[in-house]
């Protein structure tokens, strides 16, 4: 077997479950990439959106599975396809916006809350590009209930967003994909990504309460600047407490003492 082939197998490879249904292992994989992605995302690690992009290129290929592979048991989720090519789109921004806010304050993004016109825009756009999308997704050929589809891919579209531009708010739109969207796959027959949603549910609660006490304390963000090599902890935090001492401060406040020439006799 040449390695070409083996590469064909082991993509097309399946695990059987009870009751005569199987599970694509790239589905299985896909998913452990966007759980450790979210996990990046949490702790605001910059490596989130990388690891994220590698998930949603290999579940790109299981929703595109009817197109790409005329025996693909399962139905082409169009929705879950698109938000897919939408992950990685977001992501890249995400990527570069994140690698430049750490290094234009001090290696930290610090989460923050969008404002009251901002979430009004994310309400509108969640419903009317849900209306929007449903009669496209439809005659595509989706899976019902199409607007569940059109939602999934609206709410993932603005939560990922949300997560590029720092609001904290984006888990909470996460939520409301996962309502919807763990009914749509289980009824198409996508178990793995169904489960994910199930655990992601529980996990976004998780994630919105960490960036809102972020937020709060407006402290540790992104680890992006490495401590120097040379300088021990303990001596770091000697030096910032003595730079902080009023002692210190006023003799950086006091002018600077001005010497005349001494002309030599």
């Amino acid at each position: 077997m040449n390695l070409f082939h083996w590469f064909v197998e082991l993509f097309n490879a399946h695990w059987q479950l009870p009751g005569g249904q199987s599970l694509l292992v790239r589905e299985v994989v896909g998913n452990v990439f966007g759980l450790a992605s979210a996990l990046g995302g949490m702790r605001r690690r910059i490596w989130a959106w990388p690891v994220g992009i590698v998930g949603n290129l290999l579940l790109l290929t299981v929703f595109l599975g009817s197109i790409l592979n005329p025996a693909h048991e399962l139905p082409s989720l169009l929705g879950q396809a698109g938000r897919q090519v939408m992950f990685i789109t977001v992501a890249i921004y995400g990527w570069v916006r994140w690698k430049n806010a750490s290094k234009s304050n001090n290696g930290q993004v610090t989460p923050r809350w969008a404002s009251n016109s901002t979430r009004i825009g994310l309400v509108l756009t969640m419903i009317l590009g849900t209306v929007a999308l449903t009669p496209l997704f439809r005659a595509l050929g989706s899976w019902d209930p199409v607007w569940a589809d059109a939602w999934t891919f609206v709410g993932s579209l603005l939560a990922t967003y949300g997560m590029a531009k720092g609001w904290t708010e984006f888990w909470l739109i996460w939520i409301a994909v996962d309502l919807v969207g763990v009914p749509l796959l289980f009824s198409s027959g996508y178990y793995a990504t169904a489960f994910m949603y199930v655990f992601y549910g529980a996990f976004t609660a998780a994630g919105f309460v960490v960036w809102a006490r972020a937020h709060k304390h407006a402290k540790p963000c992104i680890d992006a600047v490495m401590p120097d090599p040379r300088v021990s902890p303990a001596t770091q935090s000697i030096e910032k407490q003595e730079a902080s001492s009023p002692s210190a401060l006023a003799t950086s406040e006091r002018p600077k003492e001005t010497t005349s020439p001494i002309p030599v006799q």
